[in-house]
């Protein structure tokens, strides 16, 4: 298969919710761990992996109450360390392909997750989408409406 196209796996990463960024959660990490030992192995030149971040707006302003705002000055910088954050969290995704010899690519979007990679995965089309799952249970995941299967739901279209 010389020549082929390497195969294309999106991997959706957030932050942990213990430790803040820059560091990466649990089940980012070892949705990693599991798509390296259990799809890529030893075949690092076959694959492709696409890191997205989604990073969702504060709408109620309570993280940020400590600070003022009284310039537009003042917003364009918490812009700029919320994207600076975001980009430390995806260099450690990185850093760990280019040790190992696989390609990638990652980037920061903002907006609802859900939404968000519905939208990447209908436009980049990769061959495969993997995100953690929290160590959920299939009741838990049908109580909370966890993130993989909201995307299942609304990624895939059934064609007769």
């Amino acid at each position: 298969m010389a020549g082929a196209a390497p195969t294309r796996v999106l991997m959706g990463v957030n932050e942990s919710t213990i430790k803040g960024y820059p560091h990466a959660s649990i089940s980012s990490r070892k949705a990693f761990e599991w798509t390296l030992d259990k799809i890529v192995r030893s075949n690092t030149s076959g694959f492709k992996l696409l890191f997205l971040h989604v990073q969702v707006p504060d709408e109620d302003g309570f993280d940020d109450m400590d600070s003022m705002y009284a310039s537009p000055e003042d917003f364009k910088n918490l812009k700029h360390r919320d994207r600076a954050r975001g980009a430390h969290l995806l260099e450690f995704f990185v850093e760990r392909c280019h040790a190992i010899g696989v390609a990638c690519e990652a980037w920061i979007k903002k907006g609802d997750p859900k939404e968000v990679i519905c939208h990447e995965v209908k436009r980049l089309q990769p061959d495969l989408l993997v995100v953690g799952c929290r160590g959920l249970g299939p009741f838990q995941r049908y109580i909370l409406k966890c993130l993989h299967s909201w995307c299942f739901f609304h990624i895939f279209s059934v064609t007769t």
